[in-house]
Parts: structure tokens; sequence; C-alpha cells
């Protein structure tokens, strides 16, 4: 008498950052057979040289800024001075140890991510690889890609989560030592004397800051009116503000056209003929997707002008068995949403129950000090009519911590329906605004009214309390 026995399910997964871990782990969970692909290290870019050690720096750079904030709450640091006077000293940064630590705590977290894998049974491949029609994925293990020796993968399932890489500026190539992309930073011995910053958005600015903070000269060159285009208006003045009075120079409606190497640092020349000179320069203007040559376009996968994978709310591309995750993708390149799209990816691919993404409910964060969190509805959204809302917005000043703590700027936004008072959206600007989001996210997502919010009972005193206060003053009168 035959047995017959049902096959596991296949899956190939290409990238091994935040989206291909996650899909990698749920169709391990699931019983499928996984084959994961990476070619730096599982994590990706993301835990590698983009996320982890970012926000690492980041911490540092928080650090520094609050040894300098402690005299204002009436902590002073001096020394002895031969005299036997006090001499106050200067907070010194020893940059090497410190992206020598940034980058070992990178490692460890691949490392940490690569042994769950393992201990999940899914096989891990070190390779490029590429799509093999729909059927299957094919490897080279050579340093390029290159070559005539590959391994084929087949698979019923194929999740895509390349990543993407830094936008490289033809008239600013970095060099590695003095032109620098994002990704080469950990390299430098010591802070920078002068480091200009060509890109406003969150990558520039968040770096602008944590340097300023580390003791570096920063100029920001932005080519629109203001920093953090795109972000909430109100959040963007604030840490321009920021910027500015910690000695920043933001240079607003300035474009770079170049960036040489000198003889002695670097050297922005500005649209307008205006150059500015410096020790170092990060060019932080986005960045591409690695879709480029992966076998997309013959297995019909469609993809935008910009290289980046069209997919659903269930990260399907438009072929059925093809899935893709993170930044590759069209939706928004943030970690948090990559690891929703890989797990949501292999649940629908098996069959699983799956609720549809809704990236209006993904909550966001800019690590520049201080914070910028936000979740939900814009107020531009609201009013530009897409939706109709109310907004209410509270200072941090009249906190009661935030007195306590000696935070000068920041505040908590609201946006509410007209009718039944349902929080649709909020911002926050704060240290660790980050942290504080997460009401407003659960709000939004669990649809509360500003009313619910209000009767939770926030520790006394706290930031959290800003929320509870706003929600109170937004109260909807049945």
């Amino acid at each position: 008498m035959a047995y017959e026995f049902e096959r596991k399910q296949r899956i190939a997964i290409l990238g091994g950052g935040p989206g291909g871990y996650e899909a990698a782990l749920a169709g391990a969970q699931q019983g499928a057979e996984v084959t994961l692909v990476e070619r730096v290290g599982v994590g990706g870019s993301a835990v590698i040289t983009d996320v982890v050690p970012s926000k690492s720096l980041i911490a540092t750079a928080e650090a520094t800024n609050s040894i300098g904030d402690a005299t204002d709450l009436g902590v002073q640091l001096f020394v002895r001075g031969d005299t036997g006077r006090p001499a106050r000293p200067e907070v010194a940064v020893n940059l090497a140890a410190v992206n020598k630590r940034l980058l070992a705590l990178a490692r460890q977290q691949s490392e940490d991510m690569k042994a769950t894998l393992m201990r999940a049974g899914v096989h891990l491949v070190s390779g490029h690889g590429r799509l093999d029609g729909t059927s299957g994925v094919i490897v080279s293990t050579t340093e390029d890609g290159s070559g005539t020796d590959f391994d084929r993968i087949d698979a019923d399932t194929i999740v895509v989560s390349v990543g993407a890489t830094p936008r490289i500026l033809p008239t600013a190539i970095p060099d590695g030592e003095r032109i620098l992309s994002w990704t080469e930073l950990y390299n430098l011995r010591a802070v920078p004397e002068h480091l200009i910053v060509v890109g406003s958005g969150v990558t520039g600015a968040e770096f602008a800051s944590a340097y300023r903070a580390l003791g570096a000269k920063v100029t920001l060159i932005s080519s629109r009116d203001q920093v953090l285009p795109g972000e909430d208006a109100d959040a963007a003045a604030v840490i321009e503000n920021v910027f500015k009075r910690n000695g920043m120079v933001v240079l607003n409606k300035s474009r770079a056209s170049s960036v040489v190497r000198t003889d002695t640092g670097v050297l922005a020349t500005l649209a307008d003929g205006r150059t500015v000179a410096g020790s170092h320069c990060l060019i932080a203007v986005g960045s591409v997707p690695n879709t480029s040559g992966i076998g997309l376009e013959e297995a019909g996968v469609q993809v935008s002008e910009s290289g980046h994978i069209r997919v659903n709310r269930v990260a399907r591309t438009s072929i059925p068995n093809i899935y893709a995750a993170g930044d590759c993708t069209t939706e928004l390149p943030l970690a948090s949403v990559a690891s929703m799209m890989g797990r949501t990816a292999v649940f629908h691919a098996m069959g699983d129950a799956v609720n549809p993404i809704e990236i209006r409910n993904v909550a966001a964060n800019i690590f520049t000090q201080p914070e910028i969190a936000t979740v939900g509805w814009t107020q531009k959204q609201i009013e530009d009519g897409l939706t109709r809302g109310i907004i209410y917005k509270l200072a941090l000043s009249s906190n009661p911590r935030a007195k306590m703590m000696g935070i000068k700027d920041g505040f908590v936004k609201l946006f509410a329906t007209t009718t039944t008072g349902t929080v649709i959206g909020g911002v926050i600007v704060a240290p660790k605004a980050s942290e504080l989001i997460f009401p407003l996210a659960l709000a939004v997502e669990h649809r509360l009214t500003v009313d619910e919010v209000a009767r939770a009972f926030p520790v006394y005193p706290s930031l959290t309390g800003s929320i509870t206060d706003a929600a109170r003053a937004m109260h909807i009168v049945a």
C-alpha cells in the first residue's frame, strides 16, 4: 500500500536584513523548509552598517550632551589645577574607541540573529543571490557575485529583501577617508574638525546632531527651506532652532553641486557659487534599492522608476508566489516596517490569517536631540483636506517632569476626528520621544478616543502626563 506525504513548502529568501530575518523565522515557525541567502551577514546593512551602529553612535552623543547640560541642574564637573584652584575639564570623546564599540555591538547583534535562525532550523547560505524565474534562486559564492559556479535553490515561495545602499552623487564620490557615505563614518579615528553634511533629511539631520554633540564643527547643507523636509513643520522648526543654538551652521535653500578633496580636507561648492571648506564631508542624499541585476525583470516582477519593488498590503509583488519586504520596496524604509512585511508575506503565502499592513499606523522616529516621533495622519494632510480632524499642541515647558529634567524644547501634538474624537495621529518632540510615542501608536491602532486616552492614569510627574493632558484638553462633548 502506497502512502503519500505532504511535502514541506519551500521558501527562499534573498537578504537577511530585518525583513528577511523575520520572514525566515515566520516560515520556520509554520513548518516550512526555509533557505536564507545573505552576502554580508545576518541582519544586513540595518544591523551591520546602518541602524545598530548609527543609533549606538547617537547614544554616545546623547551621553556627551547630558554631561554638558548637567550644569543647568546644578551639577558641575571640576578638577584641581596646579594652583589648587578648581579648573573646569573638557569632555573628551575617543571616537576610535566609540567606533570600535559600536561595530562590535553590530557584529554581536548579527551573530545573535544568526544563532536564532540556526536554532529555528533555517538553512543559511552565504553568497549573492538572484531570482531564477519564479521557481527558485541561484546563488554565487564569489565575492562580487560574478563567475559561473552557481547553486540553485528550488522554492515554492520567494521573499526578496535585499535592502538599499547610499545614493552616490557623481560630483561627490565618497573615498572612504574625507568624503564619506554614512556606512563609512565608522572608519574615523577622531572627531572631525569640521564636518560638512550634504542633505538635511533624516540621516543627515541625525548625524549632524550627533557629531555636533561629539564636538565637531558642523555645517548642514539643505536644499529646502527647512531641515527635515516632509516632516511635521513645527517639529522641524524646533530641531533647526536647537541646531543653530548649539552652534551648527545651517545653509537652507542651498544645493551642493560638487564636493572635492583638497590637500587639507574637502571643499563643497554650492549651486550659487559659494564654497564651504571642511575637514570631512558626509553625503546623505537618500538611498537606492539593491534591485538591479537580481532577475526581477526576467521573472516579471514590477518595479517603480526608482527601482523599488511594487507590493500590495500583504507584501505580494505582481507575481503571486514572489513577495518583497523592506527598503527595496515602495513602502516606508523602516526596520519595523520591513520586519512586519517579512512576517506578513510568509504568513500570507502559507495560508495563515493576516491583517493587511496599514502603513499609516506605523510609528516612526528621528534620532536627533531632541527626538521626533510620529504616528498616523499628519497636520499637513488635515490642513490639505485629506481627512477631517482637530489639532492640539501642548508645549513640554508646562510639564513638571520636563522642568525637573531641564528640558527646554519639545511638545506633544495630537490629531483627532472632529466628530467622535478618535485619535488619528500625533507628534512628540522630546528626549526619548521614541519611547513616548507608543501610547499614541496604540491609540491610533485601536481607534481610541481622546476621552479614552485621557482616562488612563499616567505617573506623576512624567513626560507621558503631557499626552493625557493634551487628550483631556480635546474632550469631545456628546
